[in-house]
């Protein structure tokens, strides 16, 4: 049973040591490559560099239709920002009528600024580029469906019909161009003369195509203006910086925990310091497969939970080392260690994850970075606490190494 201990904790160190050294330095195993965890997981502006901007729409409209009118302003932006050839950009909505755009990367915040906030323009052309109708002139843009095939179903304001009316009476068997922001987004060909301000696009399109052309025809006849409320760029040499300074600064605490863990409660200390290793593996694993972005107050989180991850291993050692001066065993002291210890450190995390549930629902931007960072954080502790440190304890008294001194009592 010893030996058997002592090579399932040796195996047990070396998955652990080459989990790490993959997550520092990559691995590449043929044509598989396992990336460092520093490529792995985004970076956000404030580490990255790049350019933010907050819009809120003019509009009293409420309900379903400011719903509609939100998303369609999104679709614009991201298809504006998707034409700069940007990775990772973050579009999303804030509250009931603010969109925040964040561009990591972006050089010339200007240029960017002006590309994305700018009026879309919706033009109908004639073969020979003249303009027919704008999208002013269009007053529904929907998927449907004819002969159970997927179109787009157009239609248009009084101005628009006559307009559209003469323009397909002109150029039966020839094309007309839909075009947004310069872009064609579609080019159905004139079949009939469609008199009535009621037409249809047919491209052989599939249920998605036809959601999206009708998306991005609503999209440039959106009756909304959008102000700028907030806007910021940031160096990528201030997000270096910053970056540097954060991992520093997370090295030396870590460093320091680990130090007088060991010290002060001897292998304890050794188990909850590998259990750390594993607690850090695994948060930074989850959190590179969510592909979710990193930024500064991500960062406070982790160390946050990092502290918080040790703060659980002390509950569980000083009762531990209550048990044991009462005269038990060193098997029986980690039982009833842990079982006295469990309630307190539910309590405390759940509150935590109390908190950063509301700061994730309620808070914008960096702080639900800070919010997710903190409330995967407190979930992993929980599972390395509670269950990685005591199968490490376990495996420690099973190679007979039962001297209380050892166990910080």
């Amino acid at each position: 049973m010893k030996t058997k201990n002592a090579i399932i904790f040796l195996i047990v160190i070396a998955i652990i040591g080459l989990s790490m050294f993959t997550a520092l330095f990559g691995l590449q195993l043929g044509e598989y490559q396992i990336k460092p965890i520093k490529e792995a997981i985004n970076q956000g502006l404030d580490l990255q560099g790049g350019v933010y901007v907050v819009y809120e729409a003019e509009t009293d409209a409420e309900g379903s239709e400011l719903d509609q009118m939100m998303v369609q302003t999104i679709e614009v932006f991201r298809r504006r920002v998707d034409s700069m050839g940007l990775m990772e950009p973050v579009i999303r909505r804030e509250g009931e009528k603010r969109i925040r755009v964040e561009l990591p990367g972006v050089e010339n915040a200007q240029e960017a600024l002006a590309l994305i906030g700018k009026t879309a323009q919706l033009q109908f052309l004639t073969p020979e580029g003249e303009v027919i109708l704008t999208g002013s002139n269009v007053v529904k843009s929907q998927a449907g469906f004819v002969n159970n095939v997927p179109v787009v179903e157009l239609g248009f304001d009084s101005e628009g019909t006559k307009a559209f009316a003469d323009a397909t009476a002109k150029f039966i068997g020839q094309r007309i161009f839909i075009v947004l922001d310069d872009e064609v987004v579609s080019a159905p060909n004139v079949n009939s003369i469609i008199p009535n301000g009621v037409g249809q696009i047919e491209g052989g399109f599939t249920v998605e195509e036809a959601s999206r052309v009708a998306s991005l025809i609503r999209a440039g006849a959106l009756p909304v203006n959008l102000t700028e409320v907030e806007s910021s760029s940031i160096t990528a040499t201030l997000g270096i910086n910053a970056l540097a300074r954060s991992v520093q600064a997370a090295q030396i605490g870590i460093v320091l925990v680990l130090l007088f863990m060991l010290i002060y409660y001897r292998i304890p200390g050794l188990v909850a310091n590998i259990a750390l290793c594993v607690y850090i593996l695994l948060v930074l694993g989850i959190f590179a497969g969510l592909n979710a972005t990193l930024t500064l107050p991500g960062i406070a989180a982790l160390i946050l939970s990092v502290g918080m991850a040790v703060d659980a291993n002390v509950i569980i050692f000083e009762r531990i080392k209550e048990e044991l001066k009462l005269g038990k065993t060193v098997r029986s002291a980690i039982d009833a260690g842990f079982k006295s210890a469990l309630r307190a450190i539910l309590d405390s995390n759940i509150t935590t994850l109390i908190a950063g549930a509301v700061l994730y629902q309620f808070g914008t931007g960096p702080i639900r970075g800070f919010a997710i960072m903190l409330i995967v954080g407190i979930v992993v502790s929980l599972f390395t606490a509670v269950f990685v440190t005591k199968f490490l304890l376990k495996l420690f008294v099973g190679m007979n190494i039962n001297n209380n001194k050892l166990y910080g009592a």
